[in-house]
C-alpha cells in the first residue's frame, strides 16, 4: 500500500510522513503540510 499525504498526496517515496489516527483510520501527513494542519491556512 502505497501512503500519501492527507493534504498534498506526495508519497512516501518522495518525502517523509507522519503518521495519526483519527476516527481508528490511520492517516499520514509530510512536515510540509503539518503546519497547514496545526495553524490552519491563512
Amino acid at each position: 500500500m502505497e501512503h500519501k499525504c492527507l493534504n498534498c498526496g506526495i508519497t512516501s517515496d518522495e518525502v517523509i510522513l507522519l503518521a495519526c489516527r483519527y476516527k481508528d483510520e490511520s492517516l499520514f501527513v509530510c512536515v510540509k503540510c503539518l503546519p497547514i494542519l496545526i495553524h490552519g491556512s491563512h
